[in-house]
């Protein structure tokens, strides 16, 4: 009975010891980041792909949506939702600014000032649960000028995000200079192929064709998140080596 007994004992702590390894990421962002309905493929989050990096352990969990800017997360309990949930040495992600900057957008514009501020509250919320907040600037839209080279169109926040996560100490993913350094260097016709361009009578959920240069398709956003996780690689981010492991079999030649 005794050696029955400290078996399950052992069980249970090995139980609750693998328990402790859990590391959630969250993701706070707008629709260039979130998980899409089956009415809006082929668009997809970058967000999607860069949850299948990692191994059992890390447990990413999208909250980002469609359309939300850092104010109307706020409002909408969405934020709130994720400080509940947070446990000491999980991690968030926040990326917004899309949203945020569209000021012919009444219901989600943000002035730059309360911008800023709603990401300072973000950092400060995230590291009061003792989790880790890691800020990433919008990812560039997809507008070339006539000298063939892409305009930023996010006006002053991305220099928002940089000026807080410089004087806040925060973990800093550049995504709109990332981005736009790596679309500009594939030029316009191939760059397009990593956006929503699709012609008329091609795609049943977009019959009359669409072309948009903000949001991802499949391969767009695999290669953004692919980017994202590039710059974690660079700056050595503990994220980094939780990665999972590689088959053996695509180790052959």
């Amino acid at each position: 009975m005794s050696r029955v007994f400290m078996v399950c004992v052992l069980l249970l702590m090995s139980l609750v010891s693998y328990g402790t390894e859990i590391t959630r990421v969250f993701m706070a962002g707008d629709s260039t980041m979130s998980i899409k309905e089956v009415k809006d493929y082929p668009e997809t989050g970058w967000g999607v792909p860069f949850s299948y990096f990692f191994d059992e352990n890390i447990v990413v969990d999208n909250r980002a949506r469609n359309g939300r800017s850092t104010r109307t997360f706020i409002t909408e309990g969405r934020w709130g939702e994720i400080v509940a949930a947070l446990q000491p040495g999980d991690y968030v992600l926040i990326q917004f600014g899309h949203n945020d900057q569209s000021e012919h957008k009444q219901d989600r514009y943000t002035p730059p000032q309360d911008y800023k501020a709603n990401l300072a509250r973000f950092v400060a919320d995230v590291r009061l649960k003792q989790a880790e907040p890691i800020l990433l600037t919008p990812i560039t839209r997809r507008y070339f000028n006539e000298q063939g080279v892409i305009t930023p169109t996010h006006g002053v926040y991305p220099d928002l995000v940089r000026e807080l996560a410089h004087v806040q100490k925060v973990v800093l993913v550049d995504m709109e200079a990332i981005t736009r350094n790596y679309f500009g260097a594939l030029g316009d016709e191939l760059s397009a192929l990593r956006f929503m361009h699709i012609a008329a009578n091609l795609h049943p959920n977009y019959p009359l064709g669409v072309t948009d240069d903000t949001h991802l398709n499949h391969l767009g956003a695999r290669e953004v998140a692919q980017l994202v996780l590039t710059e974690l690689k660079r700056q050595q981010h503990p994220l980094v080596s939780r990665l999972r492991i590689p088959d053996p079999k695509h180790l052959t030649l």
